[in-house]
C-alpha cells in the first residue's frame, strides 16, 4: 500500500502539487515558466529548482513541457524511480493528453503522421499526433476577409517526443493553436487577446498516466487548465467527454 503524502497547498512561488508520494511527485506547472536550466534563455526560475526548494529534496524531472504549455509535469524522487519512469518513456506506455484549442473547424479524430526535426535542424524523425475535436464555435469577429471566426477544442495525444511536437504539428495541419506566437497567426492570437483577455498559449497537459514506480498500478493524473483557459473553454458551451472545470481541482486515481 502506497503512503501518499497530502500535496502541498501552493503559496508564494511554489508549485502545486497534483501528487505526492515517496517515489514521485507531479505538479500543475503554470505557463510562463521553464522546467530546468537552459542555453535558450536568460529565465531565472525553474520549475525544477522550486519543487527541490518546496520538498528539500532532490528531484528528478521524467519530462519536459514548453515553457508556454501548463499542466501535468512529473518528477521522480531518487534515481531508481527516475530509471523506472524513463524507460517507460522510452517505451511510449505513458499516456499524455493535451487541451488545446485550434483555429477553423478540426475533423473529429484524425492522426498526425509528419516527421519532425528534433530541435527545429537536423534530420526529420517520426512524429505521430493523435487528436479527437471536443467541440466547434463559431464567433461574430471578422478575421481578414472572413466576417466569423471559427475555432475548435481539441483533446491531442502525442504518441513521440519531439521538440514543440503538438505545436508544430497543428500547424503543419492549418489549424495553429491560439496564442501561439511562433507557430500561430497574430490575427487570431489578437483576437483572444481583445475579446477574451487571454494572453497565453492555449495547450495544457491536461492528463498523464504512468505504472507507479512503487507497485505497478496504473496511477492516472488529471490537473485543470487554469482560469484563464477555462474562460475559453466556457465559450464552447457543454462538451461531451470533458467533465467540469470551474472550481475543479487536482484529480488522481489508481487501478
Amino acid at each position: 500500500m502506497i503512503d501518499t503524502q497530502p500535496p502541498l497547498a501552493p503559496s508564494g512561488g511554489a508549485l502545486d502539487i497534483v501528487y505526492r508520494d515517496q517515489w514521485l511527485c507531479a505538479v500543475n506547472k503554470p505557463c510562463g515558466l521553464m522546467v530546468h536550466r537552459s542555453n535558450r534563455g536568460t529565465d531565472k526560475r525553474f520549475a525544477m529548482q522550486l519543487l527541490r526548494d518546496q520538498l528539500g529534496q532532490r528531484v528528478f524531472p521524467i519530462h519536459r513541457l514548453d515553457r508556454a504549455t501548463s499542466g501535468l509535469l512529473l518528477f521522480a524522487l531518487d534515481a531508481d524511480s527516475a530509471a523506472h519512469l524513463g524507460e517507460q518513456m522510452m517505451a511510449r506506455s505513458v499516456t499524455k493528453r493535451y487541451l488545446a484549442v485550434v483555429r477553423g473547424y478540426l475533423d473529429d479524430e484524425g492522426l498526425i503522421d509528419h516527421p519532425l526535426a528534433p530541435d527545429g535542424k537536423g534530420p526529420e524523425k517520426d512524429a505521430r499526433t493523435r487528436y479527437r475535436c471536443l467541440a466547434r464555435i463559431e464567433l461574430p469577429f471578422a478575421v481578414g476577409r472572413y466576417a466569423t471566426s471559427r475555432y475548435s477544442l481539441a483533446v491531442a495525444e502525442p504518441e513521440t517526443g519531439r521538440m514543440h511536437q503538438i505545436r508544430r504539428h497543428f500547424k503543419h495541419l492549418f489549424h495553429p493553436i491560439i496564442g501561439d506566437t511562433t507557430y500561430g497567426e497574430g490575427r487570431h492570437n489578437r483576437l483572444f487577446r481583445q475579446h477574451f483577455g487571454c494572453h497565453r498559449l492555449l495547450l495544457h497537459a491536461w492528463q498523464l498516466a504512468v505504472d507507479h514506480p512503487g507497485d505497478g498500478r496504473r496511477l492516472e493524473l488529471t490537473a485543470p487548465p487554469g482560469e484563464e483557459f477555462e474562460r475559453v473553454i466556457d465559450r464552447f458551451g457543454e462538451v461531451d467527454g470533458l467533465p467540469p472545470l470551474s472550481g475543479g481541482g487536482p484529480g488522481v486515481s489508481g487501478r
